[in-house]
């Protein structure tokens, strides 16, 4: 018997329910409360042993374990209760498209990594002349592997080429000819093949020298080979000791021991939002002019239509007041005061869960033991940027020093921080201000007394008023407030000071 005043969706008339017509009303009673409470009825769930056209007769159901119509109510009722509300929490939301499907958030490729490397490679460069127009350079640029085979194939290269030159002059004069001749004096003594020519220029060009293998004065072109070897060796070595030096010194693993906090955070302080992270040295040795650099990293489109990827943008940590140079003798929290010259003006804790960008941060100073500049970078995506969090204090007083407990230097806690912008914190500031000051000239202006008795009193003075006993007016502009240039604001207080007459 078909269900007709049940709160189901729409179905065809072909379509029954095998329910018994004993308590009939019962069934329909709890289709409904069933349907109210959860909101949503599966037909095809629920509508298990339906019957379809009238023409065509499905075939018998399978034999399964039959339940009745109020055992699956039931069961999804108890469903539904159990069924405990998922707590919203910042970053695990999932938007749904419109047909209800999943649609996750793409994370955003970051620009600079948090390790500091730059994430950008360089391809079609086709003037690739320049890198050596500076060789010094890019020699030290490249990596470790490349550098030693680099360094080992320059003096390899050297002490072949010239070993194989003192061979052929061996070969050109007939000294390989006349090695059993006693009477023949070579250019070079005991050269009598390749190997021994090549150890010969090895001897030449480290200026080792044992003695066995030596120049005779019969030979000018080898003495003038002899002093084109040692030049170039002298060359190539300031070269590649020099390419080494500069490589094993540079400071890029200086900035291994400077770490900046995981997170940046946004709270209140001194009564207006901040961003802040925190920075800290590892080493004992000091760095040296520290200053600090921010930059927003965002793409934008103009006005005239213009897309600009990846735009940079300034936030000052302090470059006015000198708050960005740095002692860096102990960890510090950086400060970016959110005012209107802010690129987070606008931002309110809901936007900035929407929001795509990165902030580089960037700390240069001098090495203390080198001398040398180092850089340290960082970024910190949107996501990383927690609102209403504040750091940790890690610093204690110890008996004689200060004790700086660095597993506490990624640590944040929760604040009391307002949800909007930093625009409308300070128009409600502003709004409160000016609530103030009128409602206390409000309150000067509607004292019935003060004012009746200074209207009543002339210009002259009072006649009951006593000799040099100050007069106060409020609320209205007298003669005497005119000439003294006192009271130009309705409410001020004026003190007149007149002789009583006789």
């Amino acid at each position: 018997m078909a269900l007709e005043n049940s709160v189901l969706p729409t179905r065809p008339d072909s379509l029954s329910l095998p329910v018994d017509e004993k308590g009939e009303g019962e069934k329909v009673e709890v289709a409904t409360e069933v349907t109210a409470s959860t909101g949503v009825f599966n037909l095809l769930e629920e509508l298990g042993h339906v019957v379809t056209t009238e023409t065509a007769p499905s075939p018998p159901p399978p034999v399964k374990e039959k339940r009745s119509f109020q055992n699956k109510l039931a069961e999804r009722e108890a469903q539904a209760n159990n069924q405990q509300p998922r707590k919203k929490t910042q970053g695990t939301e999932k938007e749904r498209g419109r047909f209800g499907w999943v649609r996750t958030r793409r994370k955003r490729q970051r620009y600079v990594e948090k390790n500091g490397r730059c994430n950008v490679q360089h391809g079609n460069m086709r003037e690739t002349y320049r890198y050596l127009t500076d060789i010094f350079t890019t020699l030290v640029d490249l990596n470790w592997r490349c550098s030693l085979f680099v360094f080992v194939m320059a003096y390899a290269v050297t002490w072949l080429f010239f070993g194989a030159i003192w061979y052929l002059i061996a070969y050109c004069r007939g000294d390989l000819d006349h090695l059993e001749d006693e009477t023949w004096t070579p250019c070079v003594n005991n050269v009598n093949s390749f190997i021994s020519a090549f150890l010969f220029s090895i001897e030449t060009e480290t200026t080792i020298g044992y003695g066995h293998r030596v120049i005779t004065d019969q030979c000018p072109v080898g003495t003038m080979l002899l002093l084109l070897q040692a030049i170039l060796g002298s060359m190539v070595n300031a070269f590649m000791v020099g390419c080494m030096f500069v490589k094993i010194s540079q400071p890029n693993k200086r900035a291994e021991t400077l770490v900046f906090s995981k997170h940046a955070v946004i709270s209140l302080r001194d009564d207006k939002l901040c961003l802040m992270f925190r920075v800290g040295d590892l080493r004992s040795s000091h760095i040296v002019g520290a200053n600090m650099r921010a930059k927003l990293i965002k793409s934008k489109q103009t006005q005239e239509g213009e897309f600009i990827p990846l735009d940079q943008t300034d936030i000052s940590v302090g470059f006015e007041t000198g708050d960005d140079r740095l002692f860096l003798v102990s960890p510090l929290v950086i400060s970016h005061e959110i005012d209107t010259h802010s690129p987070f003006w606008d931002m309110s804790q809901g936007q900035l869960e929407k929001e795509d960008f990165e902030i580089v941060v960037i700390l240069e100073g001098m090495v203390e033991a080198t001398g040398m500049t180092c850089q340290a970078r960082s970024s910190y995506l949107a996501e990383e940027v927690m609102w209403g969090h504040r750091f940790s204090p890690m610093m204690s007083l110890a008996e004689g020093f200060f004790d700086i407990d660095y597993g506490a230097f990624h640590h944040t806690f929760e604040v009391d921080t307002p949800s909007c912008s930093a625009r409308e914190l300070s128009l409600a500031a502003a709004r409160l201000d000016a609530h103030l000051y009128w409602s206390i000239s409000s309150r000067l202006d509607e004292e019935p007394t003060l004012t009746n008795q200074a209207a009543k009193q002339p210009d002259s003075g009072s006649a009951n008023s006593k000799g040099g006993e100050p007069t106060f007016i409020v609320g209205e502009m007298t003669d005497i407030q005119e000439q003294t240039g006192l009271g130009e604001l309705n409410g001020s207080v004026a003190t007149d000071q007149s002789e009583s007459e006789a």
